[in-house]
């Protein structure tokens, strides 16, 4: 009897005992069999499957894997005799195994049980079935696979109905009446899968009959929420159901009523347990139903499991209630270590804990225990660590029922050890709910109005999400107001204190704990921490080493993201580390001011350089990418110009901010780019002309966006001169060109054709083909203006020239004095489809200013063809995006916003026109360019009237 187990590792059982499956490769090619499901599957197909992505081997090497795994799961088969499980069948394998012999179709059998039994009304029956279909799961399904090619659709299958049954398992209890007891599962739930419309459904009933009809409701407006901003849609109708149910107080929603068992003799009492020294919890575990989940599964699959992560995060509650689940024969015991500080003393320190007398080593402790069935559970290992990992190694190999769960803030590096890195409460999610409740232990009678809700998940989120830090800034609201304790946060060692008298002392304040971790740290390790303090937000290898400037900077990072000191953002290539904003502050108040002055130098060295790199290449094709890579390091180029500020260097902020203007035009970050960019220019009147002409020009770009044209103009002709004193004939290019534009939005009188033509041939001398497309651009524009016929020609030259450099906004910026043109002749049918064309292009970029005012055009053109409803809700989505960034098109353009503005606002009654733009301020950038895009009717016939392709 053979049975496999998928759901985890993988595994094999031949009656009841694991086999040795081999390699990597050997179990891949097992797996890519057990997936088939029967089915036979080639040799050709098994080797791409199992070597993708590698040069294929031998047909013998595929042979003698199937021949090793046949020697494992079949060892009493004669020599030569036929194989009666892995089977050769012409060009390649089936594995012939009954269904009930796989714990993946034993789950799909529960699952579709349990699924009949809950439509039938049968819920203590569905319940059952459905639990034991989840009991199955080890862990990941496939865990050792996941990531490959062959194995990626099954394991999305398995996971999804995975996720679909304990939405059922919920869903048998919430009709049980135990609607409270699955408010914390369905809150896991969620946050695994946030776009499972079901679990929101269950949650929200679950609060719903809880009595908790706030809640209920915040938890449908969440989802409506992330449906709209990550997927663009509505709810489902279930969900609009139950909201509007909710609303009208439909008795269909009420409670049920417990199920009461059917009666049973009464049992006999339970024998007092015998062993153990677990304490009792003095408060209540909040969330982490995940975790625990996950802990659980690994403490059965692995011997030796070590919870990881940063003081304060919650490893040792997580352990004593995994620890707590366990039903071992003599056990759990605790051995709290933090105390210890001698490692010889380390094995005798356990036996005291399991109150065995006499015992100093470790082979003594080990023949005690050696026919003993318990978890050892370890806490606070890393600073034992070398002889926590000799005394757990002893042990597990002679003790054959043994279990060690650890907690450490590294792993502790011993064979088999299974590693589970303990994460922070999400800030919206469990830590809001362990402040409220912890705040609520201090405060009796206390509920948090939504004002306060809303400072809760920020307070929160300034600290990380770690449950320690949460519970000391909770314990602060007996003397504190909520808005009291945020704004404490700002020096937070000294709030952050009065931890329990009855927990560890590295717990009494924030500090110790911190500083526990760091005494651990060896000079190397410690240098780097301090100066990886002046990083704002996340860093890569390569901006580590910069600014710390340590040779090799590898090893001292490796150790602190081993001892829980900076995290590993996921999914990123080349990796990014982060480090909790507790662990930043303290990191650079511990560094001597020399040094914290020199690694802040550095770290404006590399911003700049990062920056003025991007600079070049922002408007050509690679634009995309580099405004996504400049935004992710916005907080870095906020701290230079905050440590520059403070350093009194004036040029430095010049240079940063000449090369990041046009990264804050195109994402809307005019306020703080004006701000920057004004002090710097104020605080070095002598500083290089060059210097200060690139980062003049890009002040100016700022000013017209903000609709303060006449200082744009000035500033455009201060600019064009300082370039001219420092022969940067680029910039006083670019300068000359935008002169008459702002001049005219200004109404200074210039003589515009004139200064068009001229910018477009010193455009032309400078050889930027960028430049030349702009020129264009706003020859064609401000022609437009003055009534030339020529120019919808000249933009239909500018949209050339952009396209052929792949300069998406100076196409857009043609496209868009294009479609004023076109209303200009009454065609808004044609201004549309230019706008329609231009979206994608927007949206690729992700370009906010352009958008908005691409949008507030095409509002106009919507009134123009008779939609003047349609033409209010995408004036609303202008208003209500534009306010979140400080920009407003009808600001910027003074020459046709406020017409266009008026032109929506008119065609409406007022009453009518207010809700029309109440509707719109609610849209999502999304939602709002997907409404235009479904209002706009392409005609390529059209189309090809401006040029536009």
């Amino acid at each position: 009897m053979v049975r496999f187990g998928v759901l985890g590792p993988l595994s094999a059982e031949l009656d009841g005992c694991a086999v040795k499956l081999g390699g990597l490769r050997q179990r891949a090619v097992l797996a890519v069999l057990l997936i088939a499901r029967g089915r036979v599957v080639s040799a050709e197909q098994i080797v791409s499957a199992v070597w993708e992505g590698f040069p294929p081997p031998s047909s013998t090497t595929l042979h003698a894997y199937v021949s090793e795994l046949r020697r494992a799961l079949e060892p009493g088969r004669a020599a030569r005799a036929p194989a009666r499980l892995l089977v050769r069948e012409g060009p390649g394998y089936v594995l012939r195994v009954a269904p009930d012999m796989v714990d993946a179709e034993r789950f799909t059998d529960l699952a579709a049980r349990g699924r009949r039994a809950l439509e039938a009304g049968e819920h203590e029956k569905a319940e059952d079935l459905l639990g034991q279909a989840l009991d199955l799961w080890r862990g990941p399904a496939y865990a050792e696979f996941a990531e490959t090619g062959f194995a990626a659709p099954e394991v999305a299958r398995l996971e999804d109905l995975r996720a679909s049954v304990q939405d059922d398992r919920l869903a048998a209890m919430i009709e049980l009446g135990r609607h409270a007891a699955a408010v914390g599962p369905l809150e896991a739930q969620v946050a695994q899968h946030p776009l499972r419309e079901r679990g929101w459904e269950l949650l929200a009933l679950a609060l719903y009959r809880s009595g908790r009809q706030a809640d209920a409701l915040a938890a449908l407006r969440t989802v409506r929420r992330r449906l709209a901003d990550e997927l663009g849609i509505e709810p489902g109708p279930a969900l609009r159901s139950l909201e509007s149910a909710m609303f009208a107080q439909d008795a269909r929603l009420d409670p049920v009523p417990a199920a009461r068992p059917h009666p049973a003799p009464a049992p006999a009492p339970a024998p007092a347990q015998a062993s153990g020294n677990l304490p009792f919890a003095l408060s209540a575990f909040v969330g982490r139903a995940s975790d625990l989940a996950m802990t659980g599964g690994l403490l059965a699959e692995h011997r030796l499991v070590t919870l990881t992560g940063p003081g304060g995060v919650g490893k040792t509650r997580l352990a004593l209630e995994t620890a707590r689940q366990r039903a071992d024969a003599d056990g759990p015991w605790l051995v709290e270590l933090a105390s210890l500080s001698e490692p010889g003393l380390l094995p005798a320190a356990v036996a005291a804990a399991l109150g065995i007398p006499g015992v100093a080593a470790a082979d003594q402790l080990a023949a005690v225990l050696g026919g003993r069935e318990l978890v050892l559970l370890l806490d606070n290992c890393e600073h034992l660590l070398a002889a926590a990992a000799e005394l757990a190694g002893t042990l597990l190999a002679r003790c054959g029922g043994l279990r060690v769960l650890a907690t450490s803030r590294e792993p502790l590096g011993v064979d088999g050890e299974a590693v589970y890195e303990v994460p922070p409460l999400d800030p919206a999610g469990d830590a809001a709910e362990l402040f409220r409740r912890r705040a609520a232990a201090v405060l009796p009678g206390w509920t948090p109005d939504e004002a306060e809700q809303a400072r809760i998940v920020a307070l929160c989120a300034e600290l990380d999400g770690i449950p320690l830090a949460i519970e000391l800034a909770a314990a602060q609201c007996r003397m504190l107001s909520i808005d009291q304790v945020a704004d404490a946060l700002q020096d937070r060692f000294a709030v952050l204190v009065g931890g329990s008298a009855g927990g560890p002392a590295r717990h009494r304040t924030l500090e110790d704990t911190v500083a526990w971790s760091h005494q651990l740290l060896e000079p190397a390790e410690r240098r780097l921490f301090h100066r990886l303090g002046v990083f704002a937000g996340g860093f890569d290898l390569e901006a580590a080493g910069a600014v710390a400037g340590l040779t090799p900077v590898l090893p001292p990072l490796s150790a602190l993201v081993r001892k829980s000191l900076l995290t590993v953002e996921p999914g990123t290539a080349p990796r990014r580390y982060r480090m909790l904003e507790t662990l930043r502050q303290y990191a650079l108040r511990e560094l001597a001011p020399d040094d914290l002055a020199l690694a802040r130098e550095r770290h404006r060295d590399w911003v700049l350089a990062r920056a003025e790199a991007a600079e070049r290449h922002l408007r050509g094709p690679q634009a995309a990418g580099l405004l996504a890579r400049l935004s992710e390091e916005q907080a870095e180029h906020r701290a230079a110009f905050a440590s520059a500020s403070a350093a009194g260097d004036g040029e430095y902020m010049l240079r940063l901010g000449g090369a990041l203007y046009w990264f804050w035009y195109r994402k809307g970050h005019i306020a703080e780019g004006i701000s920057w960019m004004s002090e710097a220019l104020a605080a070095t009147p002598d500083a290089d002309p060059g210097v200060r002409a690139r980062a003049r020009v890009g002040l100016g770009g700022l000013l017209y966006l903000a609709g303060q044209v006449q200082q744009a103009y000035e500033t455009a002709v201060l600019a064009a001169a300082e370039a001219h004193e420092a022969g940067d004939q680029v910039t006083e290019s670019l300068a000359t060109v935008y002169q008459p534009y702002m001049g005219a939005l200004a109404g200074v009188p210039l003589d515009i054709p004139t200064l068009t033509r001229t910018a477009v041939e010193v455009a032309r001398r400078s050889g930027q083909d960028w430049l030349v497309a702009e020129a264009l651009m706003i020859q064609g524009s401000l022609g437009r203006v003055l009534g030339d016929p020529s120019a919808t020609d000249v933009l239909d030259q500018a949209m050339d020239a952009a396209r052929a450099c792949d300069h998406h906004w100076s196409v857009v910026s043609a496209v868009w004095a294009a479609m004023k043109a076109a209303l200009d002749r009454g065609d808004a049918e044609h201004a549309l489809t230019l706008a329609g064309d231009m979206i994608d292009m927007l949206e690729r970029d992700m370009d906010v200013t352009s958008w908005l005012v691409l949008l507030h055009t095409a509002a106009h053109a919507l009134v123009v063809t008779g939609r003047a409803e349609d033409a209010a809700v995408v004036m609303g989505a202008v208003d209500g995006i534009g306010r979140q960034v400080g920009f407003s098109p009808e600001l910027m353009d003074p020459l046709d916003g406020p017409r266009e503005a008026a032109a929506v606002r008119e065609a409406l009654p007022p009453q009518e026109y207010e809700r029309r733009l109440a509707q719109g301020r609610r849209l999502s950038r999304r939602e709002a360019s997907a409404l235009l895009s479904g209002l706009i009717v392409k005609d390529a016939g059209t189309a090809g009237r401006t040029g536009v392709r």
